[in-house]
Parts: structure tokens; sequence; C-alpha cells
């Protein structure tokens, strides 16, 4: 059965543990990295730990995912975020992929913090997977074996500046500020029977609570193990590196039609971008100080459950 495990901080130490019912058992070992964590660890071997438990709301959270991992990440992958991205889903025939910086990793419950430059925030909750094992060269990955490779499940908030990210094409740039990468609470860490699973999973993010984004990983475009094959063949894979498998639709942004988008692209550039920051002005779902964002992902029938990640969006200082 999946377990859910827990990087924390406890009296000044950084531990790992197991989250059950509201306690938390340590595991014996010092882990630096999730890599370290991940290979000398099995969920058979955790399913064992017999160990006084703390109670988890006395421990303080950390992300399961550590900054030296790679944060690698897909883009406009459900088909319906894809339309409100502005994209033709039939003609997209590309997996989009980009990175953010690790150093925007953060844990579950942290504040994000908005940078004084940036007036268009946006939340995209999505799955990331965690790896099991390096993948040192070109690998064809497929559903039969996918469980070798990964070993457990996150949830990740892909913040993003939107007036940064599109009007000036950074990717990188508007979605690795500072904080823009809560990761966690748990690292569901995955028996072999529980990789079917990926393919039913139910992603639910709202704003003070109103629902924003309510999917189903059913409906992802292009898959983990396919994914994983293109990007062994670009470059190496690490144990514990992370994956975020894209968002459904929801978000804040705006984009135009791509027939629209034709006719916008006639104008002059200035022009261009200042209708596309008109447009955004006025849509009230982008996200302000103060403003409470929700996520969270689970399987229907409970097996899978990686608990609930909160924020609070604050101003820079």
């Amino acid at each position: 059965m999946a377990l859910n495990a827990i990087h924390f901080k406890y009296n000044g130490r950084s531990r790992w543990g197991i989250a059950r019912n509201g306690l938390v058992t340590p595991i014996p070992g010092d882990f630096a990295t999730t890599g370290e964590f991940i290979a000398a660890n099995t969920v058979e071997q955790l399913s064992a730990l017999d160990a006084p438990t703390l109670r988890e709301c006395d421990v303080e959270l950390l992300s399961p995912v550590t900054r030296n991992q790679q944060f690698l990440c897909q883009g406009a992958n459900y088909r319906q975020h894809m339309i409100e991205s502005g994209m033709d889903p039939d003609a997209k025939k590309f997996n989009m992929i980009f990175t953010k910086a690790s150093g925007c990793i953060v844990a579950a419950d942290s504040n994000v913090v908005m940078p004084t430059q940036v007036r268009f925030l946006d939340y995209e909750i999505e799955l990331g997977l965690v790896l099991k094992r390096s993948v040192p060269a070109s690998t064809t990955i497929t559903k039969a074996d996918l469980g070798e490779y990964v070993a457990g499940l996150v949830i990740v908030n892909d913040y993003s500046a939107r007036d940064v990210q599109i009007p000036q094409m950074q990717f990188y740039k508007g979605k690795s500020f500072r904080t823009f990468g809560p990761v966690g609470p748990y690292l569901c860490l995955l028996e072999p029977g529980d990789i079917t699973h990926l393919h039913s999973l139910r992603l639910r993010l709202t704003v003070n609570g109103e629902v924003r984004q309510d999917d189903s990983t059913a409906n992802l475009v292009y898959g983990p193990a396919e994914t994983l094959t293109e990007l062994s063949s670009v470059h190496d894979l690490h144990a514990g590196d992370l994956l975020a498998t894209g968002t459904p639709a929801g978000c804040a942004l705006s984009v135009p039609t791509p027939a629209k988008q034709k006719l916008v692209a006639l104008l002059p550039e200035r022009k261009k971008w200042e209708l596309f920051l008109d447009i955004q002005a006025v849509r009230p779902q982008y996200l302000k100080p103060g403003d409470r964002v929700e996520a969270s992902i689970r399987s229907a029938d409970g097996v899978i459950d990686l608990g609930v990640q909160r924020n609070r969006i604050v101003k820079e200082a």
C-alpha cells in the first residue's frame, strides 16, 4: 500500500518520516537530499517501521523535494487547458517542456511572495512525479515498467507571473521567483501495483474557498512514460528529480483564440502586448495579497491521498 513520507524539522534537526492519521513516525538515518532518501529506503522497509511517533502538528514542514534536484515541467498538457491557452489541441503535436529554478521550491504550507513588479500572479495545480532512479542514457519507458522509474507523487503548484512569462516570453523567469514552487506536503511512495492510479487522480484547487480547477489525470495529453522517454533522450535524469505534469483548465490567464491571435499578430509589437495586458487587467481571477490557495490530489478510493497544500499570497516586503 502507498505510504506518505514527510520531510520535516523537529528540535532544529531535519528528518524524514512516515505520516499516518496525524502522527509522524521518524525514519532512522540522515538523508540530505530526496535522491539519498529514495535510494536508501523502500516501501516494504518503511511499512515495517515501529517507532515512537510525533504529532504532525508539532513538526515544521519542509519540501519533500530538495533544492538540489531538477525541477522539470510540462506545459499545456490537459486538452481544456490547451484550449484556454489559445492552442488548438488537434494541431499541437509536441510535448511542451520547460524548467523552473529549484530555488523556488518551498514547503507546502509556505506563503507565496508576490514580487512588487508582478501584476498578474496565477496558480497551477499539478501532479508531480519524483524519480526512483537515475536515467543516464536515452531509454524507452513504457506504462508496464513505469513503476521502476517513479518513486512517488507530490502536489506541485506552478505559480506564474503571467506579465513576465507571456510578453517577455520568459517561462523560466516568470515561473521561478522565490516561493513560486510549493511542493508537498507528502511524498506518496508507491508500490508496483499503485502505479495504475496515475491515470485516475483528481486534482482540485480553490482560491478563498472557490473552486477554480477540478480535473482528472485521465485527461493528460502526454503521459508520464512517454514524457520520461523523451526527456531521457535529451539529458540525464536523477533519482529524486521532479517532473510536474501540467495543469488543468481554470487558470486566471486569458489568451485569445487562434483566429484572434492571427489578427493580433498583425499589430505592432508594443500594441500587441498592451492589448494582452489590458485583457488580463480585467480578470478578477488573478491572485492578490491575502488570497488563500488550497490544492489537493487524491484517488477516488483513497489509496492515494497527497494531502492538502495551503498557501497564502503576501506582498513582497
